[in-house]
């Protein structure tokens, strides 16, 4: 709920009803109404003091560009596309980095839920904008990448989560060892150029013990110098070069 300054002055998930309500103070204010797969429906509304104000039945029409993406063998673009994690230093702040090289391909099938998506990422390629640092995290205290050059990740099922979240379990290997995974994917929908594009970001979390990736040093007071958990984000744009997208459907 936005005021007429446009600044968001309330906040609210819908129940498993699809209610959901605010207190504001009165005035007129535009309501966004917005759901996963749907195009979002702005309303208005004016309140007054001590008054209820009722939006009644609100519908909200599919989004063509959600659709799921046509059947086929899409191919990451490495220049629209992001591999970035996050770790913990001292308990104190935040350390971003990235993996500069990476390929991989999104086969889609005619049931979505049966697709695959698999990810090879340079090791080597790793970059926190500290040189010093990249090198000691190619190392074999880390990702050991002379020995280990891919990490590698394969699908082993696509789930629906709803509206346009996906779960995308599967297995990473990262220095020489396998573990389970699973994405929190958001399908960011599809645009012609260049062919058909597929957009989305997904997010998931790696413990470093999982892969033996042990390395650490404690301070005095028992704090580690670097946090166990890794957190993962990927923001990747798969193309289909001479697909088409039907805008006619929703």
């Amino acid at each position: 709920m936005f005021d007429r300054a446009s600044k968001r002055v309330a906040h609210a998930d819908t129940d498993g009803y699809g209610l959901f309500s605010a207190a504001v103070v009165p005035g007129a204010y535009r309501i966004s109404v917005e759901a996963g797969g749907y195009r979002p429906l702005h309303q208005r509304a004016e309140v007054d003091w001590g008054a209820h104000v009722a939006l009644g039945s609100l519908s909200l029409e599919p989004d063509a560009t959600l659709t799921v993406p046509a059947p086929g063998v899409w191919t990451i673009d490495p220049a629209h596309s992001a591999v970035r994690f996050v770790a913990r230093h001292l308990a104190l702040s935040r350390v971003y980095g990235q993996f500069r090289e990476f390929a991989g391909q999104i086969r889609i099938d005619e049931r979505f839920e049966d697709s695959y998506a698999e990810v090879l990422i340079d090791a080597a390629s790793i970059h926190t904008n500290v040189e010093k640092r990249d090198e000691h995290l190619r190392s074999p205290d880390f990702l050991h990448a002379e020995r280990y050059p891919k990490l590698h990740f394969t699908s082993t099922r696509f789930t629906r989560a709803g509206g346009n979240k996906w779960l995308v379990d599967g297995e990473l290997t990262l220095h020489g060892m396998t573990a389970d995974v699973q994405l929190d994917a958001t399908y960011l929908g599809m645009q012609e150029w260049n062919g058909v594009r597929a957009g989305v970001r997904a997010t998931t979390e790696l413990h470093r013990e999982h892969f033996t990736v042990n390395w650490q040093h404690m301070l005095a007071n028992g704090v580690p110098v670097v946090g166990s958990t890794i957190q993962i984000q990927l923001d990747v744009q798969a193309t289909l070069p001479g697909g088409k997208i039907d805008w006619s459907q929703g």
